[in-house]
């Protein structure tokens, strides 16, 4: 028996991009696609919608705070229709959905407890990865190795884990420091962890964290102060 997929992807204004994202997730992999509304002033919920995604609200405004709404849905499912594994992905098109083939497949196949996506091991378009992404992942991946003594080469937000394994990490992130903790509570718990490569391209819209210098700076604190406080 397959074990059951559900993608949860958070998403702020992505009217664009959403239909998009939902008609690459390879189909045979997945349960449910639940598109966690984060505010939006768009129509990313109604192009959600209609691409045949499950759209739930958040209105705290937060990619954390819209993860932790996507985990409250799914944990209250019936008992049988939970999901064995859960896969983030965002919702701006830089990711290919369909890489979610190769993602799922060491929890699949060598249960491994949760997979991250790498855009460093994979092919990344020219100008996808602002050098303060490439920076702030170089640093915060040396960090965890020297603190944590897990190697991982990036902090890329499309990543698979099993659902029990998730909830035993009890997260707590709201914004910024949300993929960074996952990926220090697991090593801290010795999670069996992996990484494959992932292709990256350039979003569509404006990056609301990247794409400003105070949003880079905010992400940045976030994420030194996320490695440091599980220590």
């Amino acid at each position: 028996m397959s074990p059951r997929t559900l993608v949860i992807i958070p998403a702020f204004n992505e009217e664009e991009s959403i239909g998009k994202v939902i008609e690459d997730i390879p189909k045979e992999l997945v349960s449910e696609v639940v598109v966690v509304n984060n505010n939006s002033t768009d129509g990313t919920a109604a192009n959600a919608a209609s691409a045949g995604a499950t759209v739930i609200d958040e209105a705290q405004m937060g990619y954390g705070y819209a993860c932790l709404r996507g985990i409250h849905y799914a944990k209250n499912k019936e008992e049988n229709e939970r999901p064995d594994i859960i896969v983030f992905l965002d919702g701006d098109y830089s990711d290919y959905p369909e890489d979610m083939r190769g993602l799922v497949k060491p929890i699949i196949e060598n249960d491994v407890d949760m997979v991250i996506g790498s855009r460093t091991l994979g092919n990344s378009e020219k100008g996808a990865l602002l050098p303060q992404q490439v920076f702030g992942n170089a640093l915060a991946t040396s960090l965890i190795k020297l603190l944590y003594g897990v190697k991982f080469t990036d902090l890329g937000p499309f990543r698979a884990i099993k659902f029990d394994k998730l909830l035993e990490l009890n997260m707590r992130d709201t914004t910024y420091g949300w993929t960074v903790e996952m990926q220090v509570k697991a090593a801290k718990e010795k999670f069996k962890c992996s990484e494959v490569p992932v292709s990256y391209r350039k979003r569509i819209g404006f990056s609301k964290i990247a794409g400003t210098l105070s949003g880079s700076i905010k992400a940045g604190y976030k994420i030194l102060w996320t490695i440091f406080k599980y220590l």
